[in-house]
């Protein structure tokens, strides 16, 4: 068995360092975020990185009003998907957006948030 390209801790290392990387397969052309094993569009494991320049818009959003206990002093906030520039969807943490002002195709850019010691992702204005 072949180890994959990026692994997910080599992922969190490099976003915690503000990049974002996603993966190409090689067979389909299916851009994959957060690195994945096999390529759900085909199955295969001809993966190729690719650096993402982590902007793009509010695909779909939620605000979260009850939190789990790890978060709870920081409700209310959102989550959301960002569909990216390259055209692969990510969920991340809002930051920065007042709620009031969140909607679909509002611009926005990766920001590496790090909770509690933990790299976690997030978009905030572009």
């Amino acid at each position: 068995m072949t180890e994959p390209v990026i692994t997910l801790k080599h992922f969190f290392e490099q976003a915690r360092d503000g990049a974002l990387t996603g993966i190409r397969c090689g067979k389909c052309g299916e851009l994959a975020i957060p690195p994945k094993e096999f390529c759900p569009a085909c199955g295969q494991r001809a993966w190729t990185p690719v650096p993402l320049a982590g902007d793009g818009t509010i695909a779909s959003y939620t605000i979260i009003r009850v939190a789990p206990s790890r978060h709870a002093g920081d409700a209310p906030y959102a989550v959301a998907v960002v569909r990216l520039r390259e055209g692969a969807s990510l969920l991340g943490r809002v930051v920065d957006v007042p709620l009031d002002r969140l909607a679909v195709g509002l611009p926005v850019k990766f920001r590496p948030l790090v909770i509690q010691g933990q790299t976690a992702l997030g978009f905030g204005p572009a």
